[in-house]
């Protein structure tokens, strides 16, 4: 029995050695490649600070050298934590401060970045090292299933960023899964939008680790311009893609699929934001005769990324929400009232999630941590945590869960609760050609629509059809047209840049 993600390597790399593991903008790698580099990078660590369990940051640009060093350092006994090589240096130095990795990964042209910062750590320079072909540390088979594989770093209330400790256990749960779920094998063709500090790029570094998948690092600037970005897939004949709602927007929105077909799609998975349902069905009705399958994967980054999913059928309805689905095999979700009760159907409540996908909980945050994996309030027998998501939801008859907002999307307005998620649900309903965030204005107490739109839409055209869809209280006042609404790393919309440009805090 494997209880190690490396384990899992090594029956893969043995088995496809001549296969492509990863594909860059500068290279194309075969398992035995990227094995042999792993071990090296682990021989290098184990041998350097023979210790296990401690982070090893990675400051590197999206690459196949950054992943053999996310493999090298579990090779070590360790854990990675990747850092965004586009950051301001302020939060890079931030995030090492709380840290206190073994050691920073880095090359020569990101080495002056690290030079600025005000802290004690070690750098290895990645191109410094003179690769040479080594046996496995055995040090890795110390390391159990609940040891820490990663840390990733998510924005705090405090502008403290957290950092998120995922366990190898929790990785191994959630693979198994989605490879039993969507029928996953070694002729998988991934390409891979999310940035590796984004728990999306999980699904798709492992597939490649669980199955033997050949992922495609896409560049990021194809996602700027969406005819290149279909391009690439046919080019690499992509077969499964797992990205942002925003993306498959921005596609629907130029009706791309009309003019460029994309015939090796067969896998479409989407996380992270509200997929809109015309832009979806757009997609089902563009590659209608590819027998694809589609599926919602929802979870935050404290419980590995997806803890529940629906898979597309014949119930979805493009003039409903797409419901955010079941709990993922393993996992059991929790809908609570403020009461602490299970909700009723239909019932609004915040969605808890318990099982082995719980992260291990924040990186030396104890008090944090304990604020948001709490103790189970209907389990009075013995200890069990769960975790707090924030999100507000409720079940269906048929037993799917529909997605409402978060608990801090919330206002209140002339006396009403309004929940912003949903305005802007009913908005990209009734309006199939934008993509649009819906924010508050604190100071002068009125909803904003922020919207993308090649042409104005008249403010009468807004409310004319808002009106049909929500209460009065709930129609946005103000609107602000861009023609490219401003997009966070991951790709979704950059909400806490809009949130701060609307109420004047930058």
């Amino acid at each position: 029995m494997k209880i190690n993600l490396i384990e899992y390597f090594e029956e893969t790399a043995m088995k496809f050695p001549e296969r492509t593991a990863l594909v860059d903008g500068s290279s194309s790698w075969s398992f035995k490649e990227l094995r042999s580099r792993s071990v090296f990078i682990g021989e290098v660590l184990a041998n350097t600070y023979k210790r296990i369990n401690r982070p090893v940051a990675v400051y590197l640009p999206k690459s196949n050298e950054a992943i053999s060093i996310f493999l090298g350092t579990m090779y070590s006994g360790n854990c990675y934590a990747p850092l965004d090589a586009k950051a301001p240096m302020a939060k890079i130095e931030t995030i090492l401060k709380n840290l206190d990795p073994l050691c920073v990964i880095t090359n020569t042209s990101l080495l002056p970045n690290l030079r600025e910062i005000n802290a004690e750590f070690e750098i290895i320079n990645i191109d410094d090292l003179e690769y040479v072909e080594v046996s496995p540390p055995e040090i890795f088979r110390q390391c159990i299933d609940f040891d820490p594989a990663y840390i990733l770093h998510t924005s705090g209330s405090t502008g403290v960023p957290k950092g998120v400790v995922i366990s190898h256990l929790s990785i191994i749960d959630y693979m198994n899964w989605v490879v039993d779920t969507f029928g996953i094998t070694e002729e998988e063709r991934v390409g891979n939008q999310t940035p590796f500090i984004f728990d999306m790029s999980t699904l798709d570094i492992y597939l490649m680790i669980f199955a033997g998948a050949s992922v495609f690092l896409i560049p990021e600037q194809h996602f700027i311009f969406p005819a290149k970005l279909l391009e690439y897939i046919n080019e690499h004949h992509i077969n499964l893609i797992f990205w942002v709602p925003s993306v498959f927007v921005n596609i629907a929105n130029l009706r791309l699929l009309d003019s460029i077909k994309t015939p090796t799609i067969k896998k479409v998975l989407f996380g992270g934001e509200v997929m809109p349902p015309k832009h979806l069905e757009y997609w089902i009705q563009s590659l209608r005769d590819q027998n694809v399958i589609y599926g919602n994967l929802y979870g935050p980054t404290e419980i590995t990324g997806t803890c529940a999913c629906y898979v597309v059928d014949e119930t979805f309805d493009p003039e409903e929400s797409v419901p955010i689905g079941k709990p993922c095999r393993n996992t059991d979700i929790l809908v609570l009232n403020e009461r602490n009760e299970l909700c009723e159907i239909g019932e609004r409540g915040e969605l808890c999630v318990r099982g082995s996908s719980l992260a291990l909980g924040y990186w030396r945050d104890f008090k944090k941590t304990e604020s948001v994996f709490v103790q189970n309030p209907l389990n009075t027998s013995f200890p069990e945590r769960i975790y707090r998501t924030g999100d507000i939801v409720y079940t269906r008859e048929d037993g799917q869960m529909m997605y409402v907002g978060r608990k801090d999307f919330q206002i209140k307005l002339h006396g009403y609760r309004i929940d912003l998620g949903e305005i802007e649900h009913n908005i990209l309903s009734a309006f199939d050609t934008i993509n649009a965030g819906v924010f508050f204005d604190q100071n002068k107490r009125e909803i904003v629509l922020c919207y993308e739109s090649d042409e104005e839409i008249s403010i009468k055209e807004f409310r004319v059809k808002l009106s049909t869809v929500l209460s009065k209280q709930m129609i946005p006042t103000r609107y602000i047209r861009m023609e490219s609404l401003p997009k966070s790393p991951s790709g979704k919309i950059d909400r806490s840049y809009l949130n701060d440009k609307i109420n004047g805090n930058n």
